[in-house]
This record gives C-alpha cells, sequence and structure tokens, in this order.
C-alpha cells in the first residue's frame, strides 16, 4: 500500500497546512539562522535529527533555515507556531520558545520517515516539502500518565517516553511515583520510603482478588539527579513533568516503611503484592500531616511544575471509622464523622501546595469535595469534569472508560494482558468528549485539556507500555491538539504516521512476543 505524502499524515494535524510546489533540502551545507531566545529549539532541532540524518545544521548569519522568536506574533499564543517552507530555505516562528519546539516536531514529521531512526540512515534525501503551516493548540493540557509504582522503569527508558510525547506534541508527563505496591520518590529526610517501600515480595499473577503470585521479586527507585535530570530533559522538548504522591489512600508501601504513619502504629504491614483497593490508609494525626508536608517539600524541590498530584482517590474510610484517633479527629475538626476525614486530609495537602505557589492536582471521587484551587483529574465519569467546571474548578479529562490505555485495545484472542473490564479501541480514544460543560466562556476556560492514563498492574516491559500507548495516544493527541478534522481524515493521516512508529521501533502494530497473557474477569483498576 502506497503511504500519503508525509505533510498530508501529520500527527496531530496542524491547525491550517498549504501545501506548495517544490522541495527544501536539507544537506551537510544546510545553516541555521536563529535569531535571540530561539537557540533551545535549534538545539533540539540538531539533537532529534542527526543520529538518522548525520547533519550538523551548523548556526550562520545567512542561513536558509531560520528559526525566529518574534513576541509580536500574539496570535499564535504560547505554544502556536508559523512555518514556511519553499525551495530555497524555511522559516519557522513563534511568539515563545514553546512554540518553537512544536514547530521542530512537525519539522521531523515533514522529512522523510526515517529522520525519525536513532541510527544512521543512509541514501536517502532529507527534502522537506514546500509548506505554509500555522498552527496553535486547542488545549493547554496535553498528556500522558506513566504508573511506575506498580512496575519500576528506569529513567533511560523515561526519556524515550518523553520523546514520544513530545513528538506528538504533548506537553505533561504525569509520572504516578508512589501507590500501594511502591514508593518510587526520593526523601531524603525519610530514606526508608524507598529502601523498604521501594521494594515488594512478589506480585499477584491475575486481576485483583486472583490466588496467584510470581514469587519473583520487584524493586526500583529514582534518586534526586536521576529526576532532576530527566525534568531538564523532557523541558527541553516543551515536556512538563508532573509528579504524583497520592494520599491519604494508596500508600501502603509508605506504611510498610513507617508504621507510625498508620491508624494502627503497632501494626506491622508489607509492601502490598496485590492489586486492586488496599483498606490500609494514613491515619490523621498532626505528625503524619507533617510527615506528607516534608514529603511535599521535597517534591516540590526536585519537580518545578507549577502543577503537583496529590492523588486523593480510591480512600477506604473503613480504618478510621474503627480508629478511636481517628473518631477523635473528625470530631475535633468539626466534621460530621470520619469518612470526612478523607477531604479534610485532602484539604491539609492542597493548602500546603498552594501556600507554596502551587497548584494541587488530585483524582475526582464521587461525594469528595475539594477545595476550589485543586484542579480536577476527572476519572470516573465525564458528569464531573462538568460538575467541578461549573463549581469553578480547573478539569482534565482523564476519563477511564476512552483514556485508560491499560485497557485491552481490542477483542482479539491474540492481545497482550491489560486491565480486566472493558476495550477501549482507537474510535473510543478519538471520540473523547471534551465539550466545554456550558457555553459560558469562563467555564469553558476551566477545561484545560486531557491525557491518557497507563497503570501497569499487568505491565512489564517497555515493549508493553508501547503496544498499548500506541497508536491509542496517537488519537488522544489528535484531539487535545485540534481535532477537528474528523475519524476518517485522522484515520488516513495514521496510516502514513504508523511508519514513523515504525522508525522509531515502536511495538505498535503486533503484540510484544514475550509477553503472556492471564485471564481477564472484572475490575477497573
Amino acid at each position: 500500500m502506497e503511504l500519503p505524502r508525509p505533510e498530508l499524515a501529520l500527527v496531530p494535524r496542524p491547525r491550517r497546512v498549504s501545501t506548495r510546489s517544490g522541495r527544501f533540502r536539507l544537506d551537510a551545507t544546510t545553516r541555521l539562522r536563529v535569531t535571540p531566545g530561539a537557540e533551545a529549539a535549534a538545539n533540539l532541532l540538531r539533537t532529534l535529527l542527526a543520529p538518522a540524518t548525520g547533519l550538523r545544521l551548523e548556526a550562520a548569519a545567512d542561513g536558509a533555515f531560520v528559526l525566529a522568536l518574534d513576541p509580536a506574533l500574539t496570535g499564535l499564543g504560547d505554544e502556536g507556531y508559523g512555518l514556511t517552507v519553499s525551495p530555497k530555505g524555511a522559516l519557522l516562528r513563534a511568539a515563545h520558545p514553546a512554540g518553537l519546539l512544536r514547530g521542530v516536531q512537525t519539522v521531523r514529521q515533514l522529512l522523510p520517515y526515517d529522520a525519525l531512526s536513532e541510527r544512521p540512515v543512509r541514501g536517502v534525501a532529507w527534502d522537506l516539502p514546500a509548506v505554509e503551516i500555522t498552527d496553535v493548540p486547542r488545549h493547554a493540557w496535553r498528556g500522558s500518565m506513566l504508573d511506575v509504582a506498580r512496575h519500576f522503569q528506569p529513567v533511560p527508558y523515561l526519556r524515550r517516553y518523553v520523546d514520544l510525547m513530545a513528538l506528538h506534541k504533548l506537553n505533561v508527563f504525569h509520572l504516578h511515583l508512589t501507590d500501594d505496591q511502591g514508593w518510587r520518590m526520593p526523601v531524603a529526610a525519610y530514606p526508608r520510603l524507598t529502601e523498604v517501600g521501594g521494594r515488594r515480595t512478589e506480585s499477584m499473577a491475575g486481576p485483583a482478588g486472583s490466588d496467584r503470585f510470581d514469587g519473583v521479586p520487584h524493586g526500583g527507585s529514582y534518586t534526586r539527579a536521576e529526576l532532576r535530570e530527566l525534568v531538564a530533559y523532557a523541558a527541553e522538548r516543551g515536556v512538563t513533568v508532573l509528579p504524583e504522591t497520592g494520599v491519604p489512600g494508596h500508600v501502603r508501601a509508605a506504611l510498610a516503611a513507617h508504621p507510625e504513619l498508620g491508624t494502627d502504629p503497632a501494626r506491622r504491614l508489607d509492601v502490598w503484592t496485590h492489586w486492586g483497593v488496599c483498606e490500609n490508609v494514613l491515619g490523621t494525626d498532626d505528625h503524619v500531616l507533617d510527615f506528607f508536608r516534608t514529603v511535599l517539600d521535597e517534591v516540590m524541590d526536585v519537580f518545578p511544575s507549577p502543577y503537583v498530584h496529590i492523588g486523593g482517590d480510591e480512600c477506604p474510610t473503613t480504618e478510621w471509622e474503627r480508629s478511636p484517633a481517628a473518631r477523635a479527629r473528625a470530631a475535633r475538626e468539626g466534621l460530621p464523622g470520619p469518612r470526612a476525614l478523607h477531604p479534610w486530609f485532602i484539604a491539609r495537602m492542597a493548602g500546603h501546595l498552594m501556600r507554596a505557589g502551587r497548584r494541587p492536582v488530585v483524582w475526582a471521587e464521587n461525594d469528595v469535595p475539594l477545595p476550589l484551587e485543586c484542579t480536577v483529574m476527572s476519572w470516573r465519569d465525564p458528569g464531573h469534569a462538568r460538575a467541578a467546571a461549573e463549581r469553578g474548578h480547573e478539569v482534565v479529562h482523564a476519563e477511564h472508560r476512552t483514556t485508560y490505555f491499560d485497557y485491552a485495545r481490542g477483542h482479539g484472542a491474540g492481545e497482550p494482558p491489560g486491565q480486566p473490564g472493558i476495550v477501549v479501541d482507537l474510535r473510543t480514544v478519538y471520540d473523547v468528549d471534551l465539550a466545554p460543560p456550558t457555553p459560558d466562556p469562563r467555564v469553558a476556560s476551566r477545561v484545560l485539556g486531557a491525557q491518557g492514563q497507563l497503570w501497569t498492574e499487568f505491565v512489564q516491559t517497555p515493549e508493553h507500555i508501547e503496544y498499548l500507548t500506541y497508536p491509542r495516544l496517537c488519537a488522544l493527541a489528535e484531539r487535545v491538539w485540534d481535532g477537528t478534522s474528523g475519524w476518517r481524515d485522522f484515520t488516513a493521516r495514521l496510516t502514513g504516521h504508523r511508519a514513523r512508529l515504525d522508525a522509531l521501533d515502536v511495538p505498535h502494530a503486533d503484540p510484544p512476543p514475550t509477553v503472556s497473557v492471564p485471564p481477564r474477569v472484572g475490575g477497573v483498576r
């Protein structure tokens, strides 16, 4: 099957594209003319093109490829760009550095597919088609979440994950660092969090409730230096790393390291080896709050993101209802009962972040009111997103039926293991509903965008991560960038775009051969 011309296979589709006749060739004589403020984009272009093309793209005052930062281009917003290519040269312009970084990714996609290879490619003419592109994203939050708490992934792979995100003009890498099954975030004040909480003895070998375990120890954690390097690497590509250290549930690994944080300090727990929702939660005494304020201080020291995620989902209240100390705390705070300790705890942590000048992000839950300053990540039901925006919250769509990539891609018997339950196919992801809840522009402006999620209970390898993620993340990237061209146009471009995934060795078509397939039965997370 003949692939469409690369300029017709851009993913996500630019806002406006006009093709012209002719081509501009990048070769050993090509030089870049870089205006002040455009240096980062020029460096990124060189870095990304060098492995396959070997081109040096050195700077020169008379360079035919111009990268220009022009604050007067106000219509392009923070991330928009303009790209003009003619047989005589190329001009990439933006009002802000982030726009130039997005334009660099478009340049990569306009080149022959092999330009994305990480290995040298010989005998290819590195031609850019003559085009006129004006491009502005529709949504400011275009994200992807990777759970490294259930199955740890080393930093070199996280860098590749960021590179794939950036190619698709995604800009928020949500890193899920802690959960019942592992604590990956280094905290200098509390080294046991990773020394003890970063390792479990084995993992459940089936869905939640299974009685089978693999007998294989699993562990891993990051250093502060590694995470800071990741943050810098992502920033060079226009991606912000959003850290998540969740409270007051999903904390079994922290309780294994520090039993004094629980509702029963005398109890000794292990790092959880099961999947599902663990009933163990944090205690509510002042020392617990102080402990996690210190954790957040260290998170903020490593991650400069304006947003910090504090979890807040799936928090059973059974232990609080049984705990005299928790019941007494609820009474002292004037709460109607122990169940109200859930939003109370979140509000304490959110307030700490806000006093530090950061914006807290929280998973939306039923009947858990949040401070209006919290950005709501709506995962259970689209109605949560609409209601939260109308109340005054910023909102990020993360609804599990359309954005959870741990669910199977299709019904085929050969599909690798995914989260038990529904199927989330490519069309389902493309149809994610990002419509504002009302025509009121104030409410509509609170809908920041959407992101994809990959929980890793059943996902151990990078190959499996990428098979489940692509091409579904391509569809989400399309929707949050512009998303107005329609399903037929998107799938036509995706046919050509798959050749780029091939050049990047992304296993998007056939399941990785090393993954076994366990039985599937009910459950959400």
